[in-house]
């Protein structure tokens, strides 16, 4: 029954992520929730999968990629993820996630309205592009949590070609110094690494039938695709937290 759960997260987070480009730690989470995993043993296991979606889809958008918008957010991330550990252990991180959950609620309702009326990618206001591309980092770097990210990428790119590029690339930054995190503080050990291959073939189909999903959508839908995702992601942060 475990292992049917784990294999359902991977095919479901995954499919997500292949349409998406992003959320799949949240789907994968709350699907193994369901068994009796605890945190610290699901999230390596969902690095080691999600690594070469990133790259897969980095690499198949290769061509949206504007370095300018991923690199400094990157930057962001990595500087979010250097004070994380100090800084989780001394406080109470509750209150913080679940304010950051209102914040992407919000920002969700906002892009549904803006989709009634259309601006051009990164008309907005650089002082607000600035605030959430700061926030975005820091929670992403300090929680591993990718939705105000992804708001932030949505209003600077034009589609949904450049938003999985320019995302995923910033995801693999956040990987790779993850990786070498969880390593250095056992946390990635041989028994998840295990357990993430044994995953790789639901992994692999979810992805590429998210992939698939993608070309049948039209542009229209798969930017109100990702617009759910952010504020499932937003509402799951907040009430998870309250």
């Amino acid at each position: 029954m475990e292992s049917a759960v784990w294999n359902l997260a991977a095919l479901t987070a995954f499919f997500v992520k292949g349409l998406c480009g992003f959320a799949n730690t949240l789907v994968f989470t709350t699907v193994v929730s369901f068994s009796p995993a605890v945190n610290r043993n699901i999230s390596p296991v969902e690095l080691l999968l999600g690594y070469p979606t990133n790259l897969i889809l980095a690499w198949r958008e290769r061509r949206a990629i504007r370095w300018r918008v991923c690199l400094p957010l990157a930057g962001l991330v990595i500087a979010g993820s250097i004070p994380g550990a100090p800084l989780l252990r001394g406080m109470d991180s509750g209150p913080v996630k679940a304010l950051f959950g209102a914040v992407i609620l919000l920002i969700g309702l906002e892009m549904l309205l803006r989709e009634s009326h259309p601006r051009p990618a990164g008309s907005s206001s650089r002082a607000v592009l600035a605030v959430i591309g700061v926030l975005s980092g820091v929670l992403c770097g300090l929680y591993g949590i990718g939705a105000l990210l992804g708001a932030y990428v949505s209003r600077v790119t034009g589609d949904s070609h450049a938003f999985k590029a320019n995302i995923c690339v910033v995801f693999l930054v956040e990987n790779t110094f993850r990786v070498v995190l969880y390593t250095a503080w056992g946390i990635l050990t041989p028994a998840a690494a295990r357990q993430a291959a044994v995953l790789i073939p639901a992994m692999l189909l979810g992805l590429g039938l998210g992939i698939f999903s993608s070309r049948l959508l039209n542009e229209r839908r798969v930017k109100q695709a990702v617009v759910v995702m952010l504020m499932l992601s937003g509402g799951a942060l907040l009430f998870n937290n309250l």
